[in-house]
């Protein structure tokens, strides 16, 4: 059989007698090599339940779990010259006996029915498993569960409440500081940086360690950069530059709003926006003294009051990392204070329910495997049922999990085990380049360094450890990877610790790349006040762009032609939708408005991979609805929901209800108008009557069937 040299690749990083470590790009078939290497394990007469298999997702052990599956069941069905080619693609030998055959038709059965069998799971679910398995050597309840996001979100908003409740300082402090609407993402960083915050630090460690004096503040800070007499200044300078240019009378106006009596942050920043921070500098952080204020203007304010305003512009810059310290020790403060009476509240309910969340798994197995008297004899318990490591995405493990994977490995690989020539191995498979976003707090160093770790264990082994890399994609075109390598060759490879390295394994494959921006110069100009804060003018660069993009793809579907290489020669075809495909940075402004442009002039798209169900339109009135039901005083719901298709009221309807009411809520008021509003008081009377009486979704039923809502 002749194989080509992406599959050779394949097969040598199967091997189920050498540890591995693979660096896979994305599309190079790592989950098949992954596949592949368990069922040469089992070939091997490896028992099932002595391989463990650690991937980062459930979906991906679901995956991984149906294609060995699959694969094996495949076996079991073939004849014996079918099978021999399968099993020869998996790079097991030609020369197989029969009763060798025999027993890769077994290995499906062996699989699924041998107690234990395969671990193929998370690093979360292996975790659970360790801890399940010896909780009262962890400090946890045996009968302990895995809290899910859902529940998290649950317990972090009672505990809020509580707080808020309570009138806790923290609570107070983090309310002024916290400025993002999504707290549940905040909250979530707490609790995945609760070590470092549970012992909060005090101020002074807090102002030493960002390079400031204990105790300074606001009031220092002005003394450092303002002299008194430049509250004069500012007035002169902005008095002086309304009759320069538009670039002088810009900043003029911003200066003639800025109270420099007022010692606070907000004044020191809106000095540094004029004075310090612009494009037209090299150093985003220097003074504009070059560019403020321009000959014109210079030669209005004279050099006496032009030198004073430069002197004054050294200054803020020179205070500017002041300014930034400052302001990020007190949110530190607040940050601290906060952590301080929020996380010993959840952590006390937590486990008065006996859960435990994601970290508290890896933590507790951590320590386990590592600290205490019994960690020693855990680990040898351990080491008595696994023989084979494979771990799945290594780029997204953590520190912690990598401590877990080595104090398990080492055990083995070091251990009495080791001596006993049970072939042990580990196989680690991940790409560096897919660690950008560092899930669950996996770093790239920890790759590298877990990498020489594996490395020096098995230095002087029989097999040590082979470093390979799948460098073929099976997915895209020879033009489409040459971009990425360019990409990380300009970034002189930061990160990855080696050349990036793409051939495609389909090398006649066309393909393309068009990189778009922006349009330069292009600003929003300030929308109507009456208009929604969250809608997308005509002229917002997000919407442009999108526009230029959808006018491109028509272009493309229209006129262009893809080339094909066949056995044939050269053919060409008329480009089609499922040819393009659209990147972006984020599910920012841009991402809905392609979508929107390329729906409306009719072109074929799958549009978001994501929902979020919540945030309809449909959903969030029927939410309405519900909440009126629950509570018929809330008065924003009910207005909601009569505005919504769901009754259609229009908004001067509504606002003569509101306006001429002689009730307290809205409800009453719209009871007492039943001969105005027949068909919508019957429909809400009926929805209440029944409110008590429905489940949730046969009260939802009720209000899309019987209410014509849907």
């Amino acid at each position: 059989m002749t194989m080509d040299d992406a599959t050779l690749r394949q097969l040598q990083a199967a091997l189920p007698d050498r540890s591995t470590w693979l660096s896979a790009n994305a599309g190079s078939g790592k989950t098949r090599v992954l596949t592949q290497r368990v069922a040469r394990l089992l070939l091997a007469e490896v028992e099932p339940q002595r391989i463990l298999c650690l991937t980062y997702t459930k979906a991906a052990a679901s995956e991984m779990q149906n294609r060995l599956f699959s694969t094996l069941g495949d076996w079991a069905m073939r004849p014996e010259g079918a099978l021999r080619d399968a099993l020869g693609a998996v790079g097991a030998g030609p020369d197989m006996t029969s009763e060798e055959l025999g027993r890769a038709r077994t290995l499906f059965a062996r699989a699924i029915e041998t107690p234990g069998g395969l671990k193929i799971q998370t690093i979360h679910a292996f975790c659970a498993s360790i801890l399940r398995r010896f909780p009262l050597e962890a400090g946890v309840s045996p009968d302990f569960r895995e809290m899910d996001q859902r529940l998290a979100r649950l317990l972090q908003r009672e505990v809020l409440e509580t707080l808020a409740e309570e009138g806790a300082p923290g609570f107070a402090a983090m309310a002024t500081e916290q400025t993002t609407d999504d707290i549940g993402s905040w909250l979530d960083e707490i609790l995945r940086h609760k070590s470092a915050l549970i012992q909060p630090k005090t101020a002074d460690d807090i102002w030493v360690g960002l390079g400031l004096p204990p105790g300074y503040g606001w009031a220092d800070h002005g003394r450092l950069c303002l002299l008194p007499s430049d509250d004069a200044l500012l007035t002169t300078v902005a008095r002086g530059l309304q009759g320069s240019g538009a670039n002088d009378k810009r900043a003029a106006q911003k200066l003639a709003a800025i109270d420099t009596t007022q010692i606070k942050p907000e004044t020191f920043a809106a000095l540094e926006d004029v004075l310090v921070y612009g494009a037209a500098t090299k150093n985003p952080f220097a003074p504009k003294t070059r560019t403020l204020p321009t000959k014109a203007g210079r030669e209005l304010l004279g050099d006496g009051v032009t030198h004073a305003l430069h002197a004054l512009m050294e200054r803020m810059a020179a205070a500017s990392q002041n300014r930034r310290a400052l302001l990020a020790a007190e949110r530190s403060l607040a940050l601290h204070a906060f952590a301080a009476d929020f996380l010993p509240i959840y952590e006390a309910r937590k486990a008065a329910g006996g859960w435990l969340d994601f970290d508290d798994l890896i933590t507790k197995t951590q320590t386990l495997l590592s600290q205490g008297e019994m960690a020693a004899w855990v680990l040898y318990r351990l080491d008595g049922g696994i023989d084979h490591i494979l771990v799945d995405e290594a780029q997204d493990t953590s520190p912690s999990q990598w401590d877990i994977i080595r104090l398990l490995s080492d055990e083995f690989l070091a251990g009495e085990g080791a001596q006993e020539d049970k072939g042990r191995t580990v196989f680690v498979v991940g790409d560096k380049k897919q660690s950008i976003y560092s899930f669950q707090g996996a770093d790239p160093r920890a790759f590298d360094a877990s990498q020489a770790h594996f490395a020096d264990m098995l230095a002087n082994a029989d097999a040590p450890l082979q470093a390979l890399s799948l460098d073929h994609s099976f997915r895209s075109s020879p033009a489409i990877l040459s971009i990425v390598d360019r990409v990380f060759e300009q970034s002189d490879h930061r990160g990855l610790g080696h050349e990036s390295r793409h051939i495609a394994f389909k090398d006649q494959l066309p393909g393309r790349v068009d990189v778009l921006t922006p349009l330069e110069g292009a600003e929003a100009e300030p929308a109507p006040w009456f208009q929604a804060v969250d809608q997308v003018t005509e002229e917002d660069p997000s919407r442009l762009l999108a526009e230029d993009v959808a006018k491109r793809i028509e272009r493309m579907i229209g006129h262009e032609q893809i080339p094909q290489i066949g056995p044939g020669g050269r053919t060409d075809r008329p480009v089609e939708p499922r040819d393009i495909l659209i990147l972006v940075q984020s599910r920012s402004a841009i991402f809905d408005e392609i979508i929107r442009a390329c729906k409306a002039r009719g072109i074929p798209l799958a549009g978001a991979d994501q929902l979020n169900v919540a945030q309809e339109l449909a959903v969030q009135d029927l939410t309405a609805l519900l909440s009126f039901l629950v509570t018929p005083e809330d008065d924003l719901s009910l207005a909601c929901v009569l505005k919504s298709p769901l009754f259609g009221w229009d908004e001067r309807a509504l606002f003569e209800l509101a306006h001429h009411r002689t009730q307290a809520y809205l409800w009453p008021a719209l009871r007492d108008r039943v001969s105005e509003f027949p068909l919508t008081v019957a429909v809400l009377q009926e929805l209440l009557a029944q409110a008590a009486f429905l489940r949730p979704f046969e009260l939802i039923d009720r209000i899309l069937t019987r209410g014509g809502g849907r």
